[in-house]
């Protein structure tokens, strides 16, 4: 894309996928259907339309359609790029801030979001941990990309594993995550529950090898492992969301928590705890269960009623994909992105 024609610069200043780059990856696309966005930085797929580093002079100049560009950060370090793009070098931006943070703010950032032109919260929980004027903007999710099973290996008896139901749990592997709280659930509930079968996906970052290096010593010792299996990091994990029943989020601290909704998406009930925007995702007794972060008991009483129940976790997984895709889908969250682009092109006009 022609730098003349970028109304919007996306970065990504961070090399590890991370929840704000899956935002980024899938946001843009569809966003470009409607402006002219564009990324900027490493870790992210071909295929989206970018500025390569060595074009960002050209962002001194301006828009051939707009007054001013905006520059979108999510990290304080984007924040800063910004700052000196337009306060050091007086780019024609407005800058745009996303927070899902769900505690105070350090100095250094409640400095830098108070210099942001706008300023958007991903749940009220996180809006009410800003002190400037925002907008809740809350994350969604592409139901054609996240969509119920279609084809004979969406099935979960495909997947070459024990038992008819799937439970998972998909995110990172470590103890903020809560993978514990799951694992101690699975091993004390699969002996009574046999149709069922336990599959944690997520990345292990070297810090957190002996976590996860205990947790599967545990699993060994209980003659479970082919229940409760690890399968990786999973470059797609849609294939694995339509092959559960059931998903648990069991994160102790989270941002947002992104997870809950591609599984609803995906036609999965959820159990989730408190932690991030879970409780705004979820319809409790409809969609899925809460439960208080941290507590392993409620956890567990929360997965065996569905484990008890399995027609109640496939009814409440088809109320979670209607849930999803009247509240939460992707063009909600991008119409509400692009209204607040909208009102600081006519402040910059």
């Amino acid at each position: 894309m022609p730098v003349s024609d970028v109304e919007v610069i996306a970065p990504n200043l961070k090399i590890r996928l991370s929840g704000v780059t899956s935002t980024i990856i899938q946001l843009v696309p569809r966003q470009a259907e409607e402006i002219g966005i564009a990324v900027v930085g490493a870790g992210l797929p071909r295929g989206l339309p970018r500025i390569p580093w060595w074009k960002l002079p050209l962002l001194l100049g301006r828009p051939r359609r707009r007054a001013i560009r905006i520059w979108h950060a999510r990290r304080n370090v984007e924040m800063l790029a910004g700052l000196v793009l337009k306060s050091v070098l007086r780019a024609p931006l407005k800058l745009v801030f996303t927070s899902a943070a769900q505690r105070r703010h350090t100095l250094h950032t409640r400095f830098l979001i108070s210099r942001m032109d706008g300023v958007i919260a991903t749940s009220r929980l996180s809006g009410r941990y800003l002190t400037v004027p925002h907008t809740v903007v809350m994350h969604g999710v592409d139901c054609e990309r996240f969509h119920p099973p279609a084809a004979p290996e969406d099935g979960f008896e495909r997947a070459g594993l024990p038992g008819r139901y799937a439970i998972g749990c998909f995110g990172r592997i470590r103890h903020q995550k809560g993978t514990d709280l799951f694992v101690d659930a699975m091993l004390r509930l699969l002996p009574d529950f046999p149709d069922w079968t336990a599959v944690v996906a997520g990345r292990v970052t070297r810090r957190h090898r002996g976590f996860h290096r205990r947790l599967r010593d545990r699993i060994a010792r209980s003659g479970l492992e082919r229940r409760i299996v690890f399968v990786g990091e999973l470059p797609d994990p849609r294939l694995w969301y339509r092959r559960l029943t059931l998903h648990v989020s069991p994160a102790r601290t989270e941002g947002f928590g992104l997870t809950p909704l591609e599984a609803m998406a995906s036609r999965s009930a959820v159990v989730a705890s408190d932690a991030g925007a879970h409780p705004e995702l979820i319809v409790e007794g409809e969609t899925g269960a809460v439960v208080p972060a941290g507590d392993g008991d409620a956890l567990a009483e929360a997965i065996a009623r569905y484990m008890r129940e399995p027609e109640l976790a496939l009814a409440h997984g088809r109320n979670g994909r209607e849930h999803v895709r009247r509240s939460f889908s992707l063009d909600r969250e991008v119409n509400g992105i692009h209204a607040v682009y909208r009102r600081l092109w006519r402040e910059g006009s």
